[in-house]
């Protein structure tokens, strides 16, 4: 059949730049490059820099690619992703395809020729377990999806630390930890705030199923997982003064808005916090990385 599509409506690469999703990988690609300074204790290295930037955007994309091509049929549902362009075949299923693969194949490459191969096994792993563990398998059965599914955000301070070091030390996994507790906090705030879209298209996140207080608790709940597993490298002898004082008035703010929550749960207060939470990791890893430059 010869496409309907006017040339004005025809994929450009701008359709394909944003089929990335660049806001939501900008969180994950900043906990990547921040951990390459963390592991290295000062300057990694531009080399360095350049590869995990643009090989971890390129596996955070092609994840997210996959992602909008197998919810593309809830995606056209929902008013915040109904004019994605796998929901309105803008993009056909088959070159949103071979655009994922193409990335996918480019990161892993990228990545162990200019990195190491644990690295770029890392990125892969992250990719997998976003596509096939979270949205392939949780997604769509279970409120605890992204708790289990969202570990795929957790690999990133592991691919920075890898791309340093070759391995993986006990630390880099308190960092991997540190996110993965704090993805609740942060994915379940949005949740509430678009409950309606995920209830229409039957998508069971928390809010959909035991109601926005319950939410509540449990994000208050993963709020304080968050700031004690973040205070352990201090124990470990990993982070010193600096970091402490930085994460303790960070988790303060962070349990507070998670209180205010608990009380009330109108959208500015879950605004508010989700808002708060992507600061709150932000200068969390950036505190990590200056505390280490000033004493190793």
């Amino acid at each position: 059949m010869i496409s309907t599509l006017t040339a004005q409506e025809r994929a450009t690469w701008q359709d394909y730049f944003w089929m990335t999703k660049p806001r939501v990988i900008s969180l994950l690609l900043f906990t990547t490059l921040t951990s390459l300074f963390i592991a290295a204790g000062g300057w990694p290295g531009l080399g360095l820099v350049v590869v995990t930037f643009i090989g971890g955007y390129m596996a955070a994309a092609s994840a997210n690619v996959f992602n909008m091509v197998i919810d593309r049929d809830i995606d056209t549902r929902m008013k915040r992703t109904a004019k994605r362009p796998t929901a309105t075949a803008k993009i056909s299923v088959l070159d949103a395809l071979l655009f994922a693969g193409a990335l996918m194949v480019g990161s892993f490459l990228l990545l162990w020729l200019g990195a190491n191969l644990l690295t770029a096994l890392l990125a892969m792993a992250g990719l997998g377990w976003y596509v096939l563990v979270y949205t392939l398998y949780m997604k769509r059965r279970y409120w605890s999806n992204i708790v289990i599914g969202g570990a795929a955000g957790a690999f990133p301070p592991l691919v920075g630390w890898a791309a340093v070091t070759g391995d993986l030390s006990l630390f880099a996994w308190y960092l991997f930890l540190i996110i993965f507790f704090w993805t609740p906090v942060h994915f379940w705030a949005l949740a509430i705030m678009i409950k309606e879209d995920y209830a229409a298209v039957g998508i069971p996140m928390l809010p959909v199923v035991r109601g926005n207080q319950e939410t509540a608790y449990q994000i208050e709940l993963y709020a304080i997982l968050t700031a004690v597993i973040s205070l352990v490298p201090v124990l470990m002898g990993e982070l010193r003064v600096f970091y402490l004082v930085c994460a303790l008035l960070l988790n303060a703010l962070m349990l507070l808005r998670g209180i205010q929550l608990c009380r009330s749960q109108e959208r500015p207060v879950a605004v508010s916090l989700y808002k708060y939470s992507m600061l709150y990791l932000a200068l969390l890893f950036i505190a990590m990385a200056v505390d280490r430059a000033t004493w190793m």
